[in-house]
Formats: structure tokens, C-alpha cells, sequence
């Protein structure tokens, strides 16, 4: 069975380990690119993108995850993973991977005071009927959504959860629900499960 990671630099990694738990999936901490090189699937948890993209240059974990993505293994960010796979940030303009053609927005949906838990529209057959359950905190917004990016689900009618080849990403935070079909999808995005 491939091998799943979650970046544990900064950030909320445990409540993503605590899914794939209950979905009895083996996963690994992901702090190191040796680390990064033994799994093929990769999370990347909310928590903070400036800090993330600061705590990731020292040790290389930045040119490693480029490598990655150029090599087709899966990546899903949630929340602050969503800003830096994106190809553009703003307000404020922040750096990111450019991994996915969307423009992210910066704590679109308020303020962590303003957090929120909703439920949204799935797009896709893969993740069912019934409405998703999504905590929203501090998160972004999918600001516009390019060519070959494919919509997955809604929140009051704008896209909170998209891909592109083999770039899942999340306005919102699915490990902090029980509702684990985000996690299923993203892991079906890995050959060979």
C-alpha cells in the first residue's frame, strides 16, 4: 500500500493523522526531503502560509516539493496548504508553489474570531450526495478558478474545494469534521489505492 505523508512542519498535521487513522490508513510525519521521498501521496495542513513557506526553504523541503509534484505524486492543502500550492496569492500578494491554476485570497472568509462550521454542495460523484460538513477558519477563498481546474464543491455557491491533475486543495478543513470523504477522494488520487 503507498505510503501517505503529512507535513509536520507547522501547523494542525495531527487532526489529518487522526483521520487517517480512522480510515486505517498508515501514514508518516513529513518533516525532512528524505522524509518526503518515502511516501507518494502528501498532505499539506492548515496552520500558517508565510510561516510554513519560511520554515520549508532552510531545509530544502521547498526545491523537494517541486521535485514531487514534477514527479506526479498526489498533493491535498487544506486551508494554508491551499495557499501555497496556489499559482497566485493575494491580499496580500504572498509567494506560493504554483502547483494548481487558481487565485487564493488571504483570510476570505474572516477573521479567526469569525470561524464557522457549514455545510456545502459536492460536484462530483465521487464525493456522494449528501452535503459536506466544512470548518472554515481564517480561510481562503478560491478567487478564480482557471483552465483545467476542476470544481469538486461549493460553499453558498463558490468553489471551496478544487483539482488539477494531481493538486487537491481546500478552503476549508475536512480533518476537523468525521465526515472523511475528502480524505477518501485525495487518497484514491494515489496510485494504488
Amino acid at each position: 500500500m503507498p505510503r501517505v505523508g503529512v507535513l509536520a512542519l507547522q501547523g494542525d498535521f495531527a487532526a489529518h493523522g487522526k483521520t487517517l487513522d480512522a480510515l486505517g490508513v498508515a501514514w508518516h510525519l513529513v518533516k525532512t526531503p528524505a522524509e518526503l521521498a518515502q511516501v507518494e501521496g502528501l498532505i499539506i495542513p492548515g496552520g500558517e502560509s508565510t510561516t510554513l513557506l519560511k520554515l520549508m526553504a532552510p531545509v530544502g523541503m521547498d526545491a523537494a516539493l517541486v521535485q514531487f509534484h514534477a514527479q506526479g505524486h498526489a498533493l491535498f492543502g487544506t486551508c494554508a496548504g491551499l495557499i501555497l500550492l496556489a499559482q497566485e496569492t493575494i491580499r496580500p500578494h504572498q509567494a506560493s508553489l504554483g502547483f494548481i491554476d487558481i487565485v487564493a485570497e488571504r483570510n476570505a472568509y474572516g477573521r479567526q474570531i469569525d470561524s464557522f462550521i457549514a455545510f456545502g454542495t459536492p460536484l462530483v460523484a465521487e464525493l456522494g450526495t449528501a452535503p459536506l460538513e466544512m470548518v472554515f477558519i481564517r480561510a481562503p477563498k478560491i478567487a478564480a478558478l482557471r483552465a483545467g481546474v476542476t470544481a469538486l464543491a461549493t460553499y453558498q455557491e463558490e468553489v471551496v474545494l478544487a483539482r488539477q491533475h494531481n493538486v487537491l486543495v481546500s478552503s476549508f478543513h475536512p480533518e476537523l469534521t468525521t465526515d472523511h470523504r475528502v480524505h477518501q477522494y485525495f487518497l484514491q488520487m494515489i496510485p494504488g489505492h
